[in-house]
């Protein structure tokens, strides 16, 4: 069965649950790896502070949690 992207899962449980995820955070200019405040925020939160295309992000992170390939 596939893993699916929690909308509540904050950054911190993601990467923690799927390590490719971290890949995927790097890849995506964020510095969440580390950082305090990646374990309180979700994805949304993420994606709003870094300015970045939340749903790119969540297909991104989808990817990798399903163990896919990521550019």
């Amino acid at each position: 069965m596939k893993r699916k992207l929690n909308d509540d899962a904050t950054m911190d449980g993601i990467m923690r649950e799927a390590p490719a995820a971290i890949r995927v955070v790097l890849q995506h200019g964020m510095l969440c790896v580390g950082c305090p405040i990646a374990s309180f925020h979700t994805v949304s939160d993420a994606a709003r502070e870094h300015d970045l295309d939340e749903d790119q992000l969540r297909r991104d992170l989808q990817a990798a949690i399903e163990g896919g390939v990521v550019d």
